[in-house]
Parts: structure tokens; sequence; C-alpha cells
């Protein structure tokens, strides 16, 4: 049975960079490049989720929320992952968050999970 390979960008500001969190979630570290997400500022959110915070190692996560304003900008990477890799961070990620396309500084469309 072939899986969908083709190739998505993830942004990622957070615990989705940990190495034990990617070995986890995907089976593997990820490539990724140092990008920006304009328009945006983290705040943070309790987990509750045994699951991630003994896997990340915290009960606070960062959170990025959309401000509109150009000179908010959040650090991060953008990680390559294939589509079956995205379906699993989904999974990884809490409720408090969902999965939104944005364009990095970059010029590059990623997906990016912001406030619910």
């Amino acid at each position: 049975m072939a899986t969908n390979q083709s190739t998505e960008l993830l942004f990622s500001y957070g615990t989705l960079q940990h190495p034990e969190v990617q070995l986890d979630t995907f089976g593997r570290l990820l490539e990724g490049d140092d990008d920006v997400l304009p328009g945006y500022t983290v705040d943070y959110a309790e987990i509750s989720d045994r699951r991630v915070v003994d896997l990340s190692g915290t009960s606070v996560h960062p959170i990025v929320r959309a401000t509109g304003n150009p000179l908010d900008k959040v650090v991060g990477k953008a990680l390559r992952v294939s589509e079956d890799e995205l379906d699993a961070s989904d999974e990884y990620e809490v409720v408090l968050y969902r999965r939104t396309s944005a364009v990095l500084a970059s010029g590059r469309s990623a997906w990016v999970y912001v406030s619910a």
C-alpha cells in the first residue's frame, strides 16, 4: 500500500523542534530551515495531556496568536514533513491548537499550529 510522500512544510516554534518529540511523533529527526512567522505573537498554554507533558518534559507550551501586525513575528523552523507525518503532528497537538496555513517571512507557505 503506497503512502503519500509529497513534502509539506510545518512551521514549528516549540516542542516539535525537540529531537525526542520528533522521534516519538514521526519516527525520525526532521530536516528544516530557520524561518519567521510574521503577524503573530507567542503566548503560553498549560497542557494537561499527560502523554504530551511526559514527552515534551514540560506542561507549559508556547502557542501563537494572530495579531495582524507585520511587526510582530515568531522565530522558528520550517520542517519538511510528509502528509502522513502531518497527520501524526495533528495527533500530537492538543485541542488548544488548530492547524492553519500561513506565509512565512521567506515567502514559503507552511502549516502552523495556532491558538484554537
